[in-house]
């Protein structure tokens, strides 16, 4: 190859990925890494690191100039950049050229004229491809906004030029909401990506968002490998992809195929780069948008065509020609894939942060995991809070699709909230299941009727108390055989837990050492039972293999974060136990009804109230940044702001106090 070591630009479960190909392809691989970074597993798979420094993006996987000396301190002649970061960046990729290092990736200007949608939809209009019917002009000015969003008419979506990934983009129904969401389009647009120029374009209700992956050289070769369905969406942000879609038929297939490869070849594109589609109703398919680098969801194509899309990539950059014709490209069976995130869907997906406690990752026949996870690692509010990829083959869609539940069911990460359960949830849904899924139907129809979160069950209730009295009992300085014997009966142990809203008074009694009857109630003359634990393979961390009173077998995964807290996965739930007696009323969770706090670690944008001013419950108080995503904290009543303890650009932990307010009706008291 035309380069020996490559430098992998970016961190987590992609910087992991392209190790593995790299170093397939006999590469040596160089990973940087920020000081949040500083203990994470993507280090591991690669051959050395470069320390770059910093907490922020800004300060380290986006300064272009500590990656540009990583290079040279590491001696890497090649950069990849993954997604995300500096990947569709065509400055950094114009002086990765001019310093020798190869920048894998396409031309520099193929990456700048993609990377303004105003640009790239003018370009592909001039190339025949079809385009959904808009406004992507200079002026800017509201009042020709105004003119053209009533020529196109509602509802239209109005979109940051410079934007990706659903910021700086909104949904209008009306002309009375025009105004509204060019001013908060612009600001989000202006602070994500430095650029506030927007375009309109119709909105295409109740659309698929389709992609087509494309494949490019340096000699003129540009092939299609099919299409991705991504319609499973959230705010704009893919949540379940699959490969191919189910609506597709082979004349639709080659047609959009077709215009996937116009559009690469009109600009002159090399390497692998996804040319996405909207696909509405009546068939009709538009151009929505092309992203000049490699997407998250590439496992699925890479699992129906057999190719290793990363690799092609290392060879396309080295100078390789595609040795793949168009003709030779099949799709065998199907693939979905499931984007394992560090967030709460059950609480408004607040994001989530905290240390991984354990990990563990499903296996078995068709399923692949692509993650950067370790015990020890701590997740923090400085990157996107996507964890891992679970993706799952099958001969058809059904078969994939019930492989990944079952894969997802099989997953754990313990100390940070996922959406684990969300996932689940989807995969059995009837839309789903169906294939009906479009890009408006998870914030559409799925919310009117959203999944609820997962309970624990009265047999996880009883194992979580039993796991507390074996780890107090294995403490104590006594015998085993001592350790459960009363002098006249049976010695009931009681113990209080919580979990999340719920908390119960439990009392277990040890039948044998690895037996345990657990019942509910304060008093031992007034108790209900609620189940029979036998302990098959004790342990206080990893894998608990237990059984209850019917005999009924299962396992869950258990890790201590103190030995306070438990936390544990199991089938059908995620959560943690705490032992109430034991913890301060601050650990408990307790505030005062009148103190907003942090819903999660971030960065505060805005502080939208001052002392003394009235607020009513769920009025806006503050506006936090955390994981690329922007939230507003509501009050959690009505009253007056007594005290304002934040203000914008401070770093908050979750549950730091920001907003101290009086209750209504206590103002003179």
């Amino acid at each position: 190859m035309a380069f020996e070591k490559v430098l992998i630009a970016n961190r987590g479960e992609i910087a992991a990925r392209i190790a593995r190909s790299a170093k397939a392809l006999g590469l040596r691989t160089v990973a940087v890494y920020s000081e949040a970074d500083a203990g994470a597993a993507h280090l591991a798979t690669c051959d050395e690191a470069v320390a770059i420094g910093g907490l922020s993006t800004a300060e380290s996987y986006l300064d272009q100039e500590k990656i540009l000396e990583a290079c040279r301190v590491s001696g890497a002649q090649a950069v990849h950049p993954g997604y995300g970061f500096l990947a569709e960046n065509a400055d950094f990729a114009r002086r990765c050229h001019d310093a020798r290092i190869v920048f894998v990736g396409p031309p520099v200007e193929a990456i700048a004229l993609m990377g303004n949608k105003a640009e790239a939809k003018r370009r592909m209009v001039q190339a025949g491809v079809p385009c959904v019917p808009g406004y992507q002009g200079h002026d800017q000015s509201d009042a020709v906004l105004r003119e053209h969003a009533a020529e196109i008419g509602y509802p239209l979506m109005v979109k940051a030029a410079a934007g990706g990934g659903g910021r700086g983009m909104r949904l209008v129904t009306s002309a009375a909401g025009l105004d509204a969401a060019l001013q908060s389009a612009r600001s989000e647009a202006r602070n994500a990506f430095g650029s506030d120029e927007l375009i309109l374009e119709r909105a295409v209700l109740h659309a698929r968002h389709v992609e087509v992956q494309v494949m490019a050289d340096g000699h003129g070769h540009v092939i299609h490998l099919g299409e991705r369905d991504c319609s499973a969406q959230r705010r704009h942000q893919k949540v379940i992809e699959e490969a191919p879609c189910s609506v597709m038929t082979e004349s639709l297939r080659a047609a959009m195929g077709h215009a996937a490869v116009q559009a690469a070849q009109s600009i002159g594109y090399m390497g692998a780069g996804t040319v996405e589609f909207l696909l509405a109703e009546d068939g009709q398919f538009y151009f929505l948008e092309m992203n000049t680098r490699i997407q998250v969801e590439h496992p699925v194509t890479e699992l129906v065509t057999g190719l290793d899309l990363v690799a092609w990539q290392l060879r396309v950059a080295a100078g390789e020609k595609l040795t793949v014709s168009q003709e030779q490209v099949t799709l065998q069976g199907w693939a979905m894939e499931a984007r394992l995130y560090a967030e709460d869907p059950f609480d408004g997906f607040v994001p989530q942060t905290g240390t991984v406690l354990d990990v563990r990752w499903p296996q078995g026949e068709g399923i692949r995991v692509d993650q950067a996870l370790a015990a020890g690692m701590a997740v923090t509010p400085y990157y996107d809070p996507m964890l891992a990829k679970v993706i799952a083959w099958g001969p058809d869609r059904d078969a994939a699709r019930r492989r990944l539940l079952h894969a997802l069911e099989d997953a754990a990460v313990l100390g940070v909230g996922t959406n684990r359960a969300f996932l689940q949830a989807l995969l059995r849904h009837p839309v789903f299941v169906a294939g009906k899924a479009t890009t408006d139907w998870i914030d559409g129809q799925l919310m009117l009727d959203p999944p609820r979160r997962p309970e624990a069950s009265e047999v996880l209730w009883a194992l979580a108390a039993v796991l507390f009295h074996v780890r107090r009992a294995a403490a104590l300085p006594l015998a085993p055989g001592l350790r459960y014997w009363c002098s006249a009966l049976d010695m009931d142990a009681p113990i209080k837990l919580s979990c999340r809203e719920r908390i119960e008074p439990l009392r277990i009694r040890a039948v044998s050492p690895n037996v345990f009857q657990v019942s509910r109630g304060e008093q031992c003359d007034a108790v209900q039972e609620v189940a029979t634990i036998r302990l098959l393979a004790p342990g206080h961390a990893g894998v608990i293999s237990f059984a209850d009173g019917a005999g009924h077998r299962n396992t869950v995964h258990a890790a201590w974060e103190t030995s306070e807290v438990l936390h544990l996965a199991a089938t059908g739930f995620e959560g943690s136990f705490r032992d109430v007696l034991m913890l301060s009323p601050a650990q408990r969770g307790g505030t005062a009804s009148g103190h907003c706090m942090a819903p999660m670690a971030g960065k505060i944008l805005a502080v939208k109230v001052e002392p003394g001013a009235r607020v009513k419950k769920g009025q806006a108080l503050c506006i936090i940044e955390a994981m690329k995503m922007e939230m507003e904290v509501p009050s959690p009543i009505d009253g007056v702001v007594q005290e304002v303890l934040v203000q914008p650009g401070l770093q908050v932990k979750p549950r730091t106090l920001m907003v101290r307010i009086e209750p209504a009706g206590q103002e003179a008291a």
